[in-house]
């Protein structure tokens, strides 16, 4: 690995560090120290959707087109490490989220800049940009086990005691020093646009709505836009879940997930010409109704066993998903769509389908409230249904019209 590399390395680690160390957690957070209901809860978590649905406007009309993307880079984190100070410190909901939404505007976009930074200063990227992607992974895992095992913030007398603020605390540190660092990453000046024919839907995506046409299409689209409700209740439930139970060192157990995504990666070419893409797409639906069944009827005694194959599952509800539906959309929209595309498909999954995600899991949080296991059992066997569903939706209608595995283009993710 050449000194580009290391840094670029560096500079993914730390991206995903950040996000790591507030993000798995803030569902206990809000729901011990802040005294928040589901709803709020829910309200919290959509920022990320926000700042999914604003990333596309930030980056195509204002950091393309004139900024250098390491400067902004740099700015947003420094920006993103005092409102980390500020949440630090919120004492109710009211006061946290004015913070957190302003946040995830900017740190979502920030999301792209690393990608665009990576991409703009390597040669060859389908052999060197995942080896710096990787980098991402492992700071995201590394922020849980600090969490876990470094400080124990997150063992039920710690987060009843208010030690989960010391999470916003880390995030900052790390967004102030990534902040800093991004101003001696390779310079990676705006790109040269054709601005007369840049128009907000082209930025947005809004061409490759034309793909709707197509009848597998529409169907993959609309069941990739519902699956995004379980997803929530994943990202919302499970820390507050397993904390609530008596799991120990549970965000350093949400790790395995990582760890799972980055197997299940690996694997996902080889399923694909295997089995095809509506087989792929099925496997990674079925694994989230799997996973929930499980968080239904494991516990933190003898049924832990659940709880750990439920988490583990991560690499397969989401590459098997996510990323097989990112490789049959770029497939789909050949040459010409295939930017529009990307972007029509991240703005309705990360933004409206989580968006609408996290709006249920909050509504289905506060129909079940109270503090016995039971209620967990039917929190989590709703997105178990909701993903049936869904499955049978797009098993029914939904034909493999990629049947020849050369048709299949591998992406980055």
């Amino acid at each position: 690995m050449n000194y580009v590399h290391q840094r670029l390395s560096l500079m993914m680690f730390l991206q995903f560090f950040i996000w790591g160390s507030w993000f798995v957690t803030l569902g206990a957070f809000l729901s011990n120290n802040l005294g928040a209901t589901g709803a709020q809860t829910g309200m919290a978590f959509s920022t990320q959707s926000w700042g999914a649905i604003v990333a596309p406007f930030f980056i195509g009309l204002i950091a393309d087109r004139y900024f250098n993307a390491e400067r902004v880079l740099g700015l947003l984190h420094i920006l993103g490490a005092l409102l980390m100070y500020q949440l630090c410190g919120a004492e109710d909901f009211d006061s946290f989220y004015p913070f957190v939404l302003m946040y995830m505007i900017i740190y979502m976009p920030t999301l792209a800049l690393v990608n665009v930074i990576a991409f703009r200063q390597i040669s060859d990227t389908a052999a060197e940009f995942s080896k710096i992607r990787v980098w991402g992974t492992v700071g995201w895992i590394m922020a849980g086990l600090a969490i876990s095992y470094g400080f124990s913030w997150d063992s039920q007398q710690a987060v009843i005691d208010g030690h989960l603020r010391n999470t916003f605390l880390m995030s900052g540190f790390a967004s102030l020093l990534l902040g800093l660092f991004s101003f001696t990453l390779p310079k990676t000046p705006p790109m040269a646009v054709d601005k007369a024919h840049m128009s907000l839907g082209k930025i947005l995506g809004a061409d490759a709505f034309k793909l709707l046409a197509d009848k597998n299409f529409a169907i993959f689209f609309v069941t990739s836009v519902l699956i995004c409700v379980p997803l929530a209740f994943y990202y919302q439930n499970a820390s507050p879940f397993l904390i609530e139970i008596g799991v120990s060192n549970p965000t350093g157990k949400m790790t395995l997930g990582q760890v799972s995504e980055v197997v299940f990666m690996l694997l996902l070419p080889l399923c694909l010409s295997r089995f095809g893409i509506k087989m792929t797409l099925l496997i990674g639906m079925l694994a989230w109704v799997l996973r929930y069944v499980l968080f239904a009827l494991g516990d933190a005694d003898g049924l832990a066993f659940m709880l750990v194959i439920g988490i583990a599952l991560h690499g397969i509800c989401y590459d098997f998903f996510f990323v097989a539906g990112q490789i049959y959309t770029d497939s789909k929209a050949g040459e010409h769509y295939r930017t529009s595309a990307q972007g029509m498909i991240t703005l309705a999954t990360y933004g409206v389908g989580m968006l609408a995600g996290f709006s249920v899991a909050g509504y289905i949080s506060d129909m079940y409230a109270g503090d016995s296991i039971e209620r967990w059992q039917s929190i989590w066997l709703f997105p178990a249904l909701f993903a049936v569903v869904v499955t049978v939706i797009f098993a029914l209608g939904f034909k493999d019209d990629l049947a020849d595995s050369s048709q299949i283009k591998a992406v980055e993710v």
